[in-house]
Parts: C-alpha cells; structure tokens; sequence
C-alpha cells in the first residue's frame, strides 16, 4: 500500500501540471510553488520514513532509492514554469533513434551516416515544432537546391516554412 500512497501524490503533481498546462509560465510556477512543492515535501517526508524499513532490493527500495539519490534534480521543476515536470517528449524523442542506431552502424560510407542523421534530425525538429515532415521535406527539397547563402539555408530550417504550407 505504500507505493500507492507514492502513485497517488505523484498524480497530484501531474494533475496540477494538466490544469495548468494552457497557462503563462510564471503563473504555473507560482502554482508549483505553492502547491506542488508542499506535495513534494509530503512525499520527501514519506520516502525518508519509509526508506529504513524497506528491503534495499526489492522494486520499493530501488525505487527509493533511486529517488532519494535523484531529489535535488527532480524538484528542479518546481524554480521555472517553463521547465516541464517530466522528460518523457525528449525520452519518446530519442526512442526512434534508438531503435535505429542499430542498423544505421551498416552505413555504407561516413558520408551516408551523416546524410542520414541529418535526415532524421530535421525529421524530429518538424515533430517538435508540430510541422508535417512530409510536408516539410516536400517543400525543402523544392528550395534547397537554390540556396547559396547562409541566410539562405537558415531561411529553410522547419519553423521558417510557411504557416499555409504545414
């Protein structure tokens, strides 16, 4: 039952974080000031009772653990309200990448590998910026093979593509 008292308080922060996700920065943050961090301090006082009577190797004490360790980094959140409470996008960001890095070590050439990690980060760059890859490469592929300059090419990157094109 403990760790359900854990589960339940982290969903409290996590629901915070939803009511609060459409809202200006510093007002998420006066909110995880207020409540997230007293949230914070009930589960931080939880862990630190519970943490002696826990056997170290089962799931709860590595858990704990591993939370004890990382509190100073995981309250971070709490100083900024742009700073999100989780770093799952970046994690599913990378999955893909992950998954791939495997047969991308049979590249034929460098130069392959590189074009291809290229690809992949342009790729990612739309999905972040909510922009059709499809469509952005498209249109890429239409302008690049006219840009010359600097200012050129930095006039193709993903959120500089017409909003009518996305």
């Amino acid at each position: 039952m403990l760790a359900t008292r854990f589960i339940k308080l982290i969903g409290k922060l996590f629901a915070a974080e939803a009511r609060s996700e459409t809202w200006e920065a510093q007002r998420r943050q006066r909110l995880r000031r207020r409540y997230s961090a007293r949230v914070l301090d009930v589960i931080h006082r939880l862990m630190l009772q519970h943490l002696p009577g826990v056997v170290p190797g089962s799931l709860l004490g590595k858990a704990l653990n591993y939370m004890q360790g990382q509190w100073p980094k995981l309250v971070r959140y709490i100083e900024n309200g742009d700073w999100p409470v989780s770093n799952n996008p970046c994690e599913n960001a990378i999955r893909p990448f992950c998954l791939g890095r495997r047969g991308w070590l049979f590249a034929d050439t460098v130069g392959g590998a590189n074009a291809s990690a290229n690809l992949y980060s342009l790729v990612e760059t739309c999905r972040a910026n909510r922009i059709d890859p499809y469509r952005y490469l498209h249109w890429l592929f239409q302008k690049l093979p006219l840009a010359t300059t600097v200012e050129d090419y930095d006039a193709l990157l993903p959120w500089k593509m017409p909003a009518d094109l996305r």
